[in-house]
């Protein structure tokens, strides 16, 4: 069977209908926008849903002499992405790649980023200093130990990352669903928008619209008290690095007060592994005490934070929950919402 065969899986659909479990409201119009990062598809026999990967420019050329740019520069559509995806997966090397992954044998890929290739070694020192954790691989040259056993999850998304150089980063992943939400509500947010973010005549907006944009002083930005009384679905979770700009950003998809869960959104490689690119997650609170800040260390962040590649150093938060807080000299993280949407969300 072909790696990627598009009759086989028209009728595969990743997720059942949004307003089924969302109703019709602006939660519903957010996982709308939160599925078209997902893709259902067979590869070499086995049906996987294809999560987009994360993708940042620059985020691992520290060691080489020259950068290199993701497609897009991690600012892509999911429209534009997908078609390329699909490409990958229905070439030759992608099958040499399989058959790597189903020979039976333990073996390490050895990634070249710069390169968009890749290259595997049977060679049985490599292979047991991977299982000592002697990792070998730099950050634009991951190693990765497979068993030969089959394609993983995991395998699909380092092919795609480093030899594909698809994805999207953070930011692109927050203003994607933000356009979507204007689309569905009549406004282009591109179009109102291009002069507060520069936007060049004929440029697409999706490539300015960066989480230095939703921590700016511009009055399309409302700084929102991050109790969790006063947050709503849409609204923009930001988080802080060590220079005290804004590092990361996510997106608020819903807010059930009644049994005290926060559910948002967002697109980093600092995951679990089978969690890297997009992917959903959670803030547990208190129902009878909605007055505190999501700063405040009695809420639960279910998200765990980890290395990209497993060998590589491990991120410096344990958790969302810690990064958030992190930083508190700067003002840590914070939360805004943006005035252009008020009144679709309203809606």
């Amino acid at each position: 069977m072909p790696p990627f065969c598009a009759a086989q899986t028209d009728h595969l659909t990743a997720f059942s209908d949004p307003s089924r479990l969302w109703g019709n409201g602006i939660e519903r119009v957010i996982e709308e926008a939160y599925r078209l990062f997902f893709k259902t598809r067979i590869i070499d026999g086995r049906v996987f849903n294809i999560r987009m990967p994360f993708a940042e420019n620059h985020e691992r050329d520290i060691f080489t002499d020259t950068s290199w740019e993701f497609l897009g520069s991690g600012k892509g559509s999911p429209q534009m992405l997908w078609p390329v995806i699909e490409d990958l997966i229905d070439s030759a090397s992608f099958r040499e790649y399989l058959d790597v992954l189903s020979s039976g044998r333990e073996q390490v890929i050895i990634f070249d980023l710069p390169a968009q290739s890749w290259s595997s070694t049977t060679d049985l020192f490599d292979i047991a200093r991977m299982k000592a954790g002697s990792y070998r691989g730099l950050p634009h040259k991951p190693y990765v130990l497979v068993n030969g056993r089959g394609i993983q999850e995991s395998d699909l998304y380092n092919y795609l990352y480093c030899v594909g150089h698809v994805g999207v980063d953070c930011s692109g992943f927050v203003w994607h669903i933000l356009s979507y939400i204007g689309r569905h509500g009549g406004i282009d947010l591109g179009g109102v928008l291009s002069r507060a973010l520069g936007v060049p005549r004929g440029a697409d907006a999706s490539y300015y619209a960066g989480t230095s944009f939703f921590n700016s002083r511009s009055s399309h930005i409302i700084p929102v008290d991050d109790k969790i009384s006063n947050l709503r679905p849409a609204d923009i979770i930001l988080f802080r690095g060590r220079d005290g700009e804004m590092a990361h950003a996510a997106i608020i998809q819903s807010i059930n007060y009644s049994i005290g869960i926060i559910r948002y959104l967002q697109s980093t490689d600092e995951a679990p592994l089978l969690e890297r690119g997009a992917h959903e997650s959670f803030i547990y609170f208190n129902p009878a005490n909605t007055g505190v800040s999501l700063s405040d260390p009695s809420l639960t962040w279910t998200q765990r934070r980890f290395a990209p590649f497993p060998g590589e150093k491990d991120s410096a938060f344990s958790g969302d929950g810690e990064r958030y807080r992190a930083y508190s000299e700067h003002g840590g993280g914070r939360v805004v919402r943006l005035r252009p949407l008020l009144s679709i969300i309203d809606r």
